[in-house]
């Protein structure tokens, strides 16, 4: 089982910055996929970042420029850096992993118990 605990949700103004974490724990051989999704008031979980073991980085187009995410393998931790924070960006934000329990073995994947971002104009 991995356990996820997410950090650096908050309240700021437009314009301002955060920095969300969330770090894997628990019994796995690898963690291969980390990405963070959100979720607004009345609408659905939706990506809006993702990188790969090897560092590869996607980004959902109107996040891009502005939000950075990168991991911390060794820590099996994910950041995102938000800049230039827009009111839009208000949600609730969640990490997700993919993980192995065995080399070659299947996949699972789990999610963080969510942070909330909100962004005042």
């Amino acid at each position: 089982q991995v356990q996820l605990v997410e950090s650096g949700g908050g309240s700021v103004q437009a314009g301002g910055s955060l920095r969300l974490s969330c770090t894997a724990s628990g019994s796995f051989f690898s963690i291969n996929h980390m990405a963070w999704h959100r979720q607004a008031p009345g609408k659905q979980r939706d990506l809006v970042a993702q990188i790969t073991g090897s560092g590869s980085t996607n980004y959902v187009d109107s996040v891009k420029g502005r939000f950075t995410i990168s991991s911390d393998n060794a820590k099996n931790t994910v950041y995102l850096q938000m800049n230039s924070l827009k009111p839009e960006d208000t949600a609730v934000y969640y990490c997700r992993v993919i993980a192995q329990y065995r080399d070659h073995g299947p996949t699972f994947q789990y999610w963080g118990q969510g942070t909330q971002v909100t962004v005042s104009s």
